[in-house]
């Protein structure tokens, strides 16, 4: 279990630019949980997930593993990293390597694995995320944007974390990259029964995979719950500057249209059954 008590860090103390990012904010991520994480832009998100894996370290508050504080004298901060893995919105912060295998391996070689088990997980890494082998001698750097991404993502897939937090993974790819990614995503949270925590401006992203949302605004704790309960309250996310799933837009857009129909649905599927279990005057809406 990951937990996250009473954490404030405010940047810039003691000078005019002083600015709180998080202010009292307690979360818990348990195993196998799907986390989402949303809020406008410098609510604090990327400062509460660098927090997560101690990338910064709280000014007030604690972040717990397992019960243990990660910033106790006799915790290995490396060993907490290995377990609680991060992928950086931006790849480019994250690659350094001159090869892609390389830079996918430095995560394993530094958990001490030997040279035919780091070899095992740079290629099982490269697959899962849906490289090809092809490109395991290539810089990183050479990469387009999409790729560098996937070989940041194989690099913390390869430590098998227990905790797989990323921030705006799908940020800049195309649909159908958006869509690939994601996947992958799911589907390693499903075979390793780990939890994941995805950090994202897209509604559409969150409607799809997770199962708990948590919405920061002003650097606190604005609205916590299922996808359900956070969606079905569009005016008080409109209030802080975000709104619902373009699905549900189209359903209220409809209902406002004079259509007495469910507007619950969050997700292109869900909005498919309910349009299709529709029916207005005897006649059935077509699909």
């Amino acid at each position: 279990m990951l937990k996250v008590k009473h954490l404030t860090f405010t940047y810039g103390i003691g000078t005019p630019f002083a600015k709180t990012a998080l202010d009292d904010i307690s979360l818990t991520i348990e195993p196998g949980q799907y986390l989402g994480i949303i809020g406008p832009t410098g609510s604090g998100k990327s400062t509460l997930i660098k927090h997560l894996n101690g990338i910064i370290k709280p000014q007030t508050g604690n972040v717990f593993l397992d019960g243990k504080d990660i910033w106790s004298k006799d915790v290995k901060m490396n060993r907490v990293r290995f377990r609680v893995g991060l992928v950086f919105q931006y790849p480019e912060y994250q690659l350094f390597e001159e090869t892609v295998r390389k830079d996918i391996a430095f995560g394993p070689k530094s958990m001490g694995l030997s040279e035919q088990e780091i070899a095992e997980r740079v290629s099982q890494a490269l697959e899962f995320v849906g490289l090809t082998p092809d490109l395991a001698d290539s810089s990183p750097f050479d990469l387009s944007g999409g790729q560098k991404r996937r070989v940041a993502i194989a690099g913390v897939i390869a430590m098998h974390p227990e905790f797989l937090v990323l921030d705006e993974p799908t940020a800049g790819l195309d649909p159908a990259g958006r869509t690939d990614i994601l996947n992958r995503i799911s589907q390693y949270r499903k075979k390793t029964g780990g939890a994941v925590v995805l950090v994202t401006h897209s509604m559409e992203d969150i409607a799809r995979t997770v199962d708990s949302i948590l919405v920061l605004s002003r650097a606190k704790t604005a609205l916590s719950g299922a996808p359900s309960e956070i969606f079905g309250n569009r005016k008080a996310l409109q209030e802080i500057g975000l709104d619902v799933p373009a699905v549900t837009r189209v359903l209220l857009y409809l209902r406002d249209m004079g259509l007495d129909i469910d507007t619950s649905g969050h997700t292109v599927e869900q909005a498919v059954k309910i349009l299709k279990n529709y029916s207005k005057g005897g006649i059935p809406v077509a699909f």
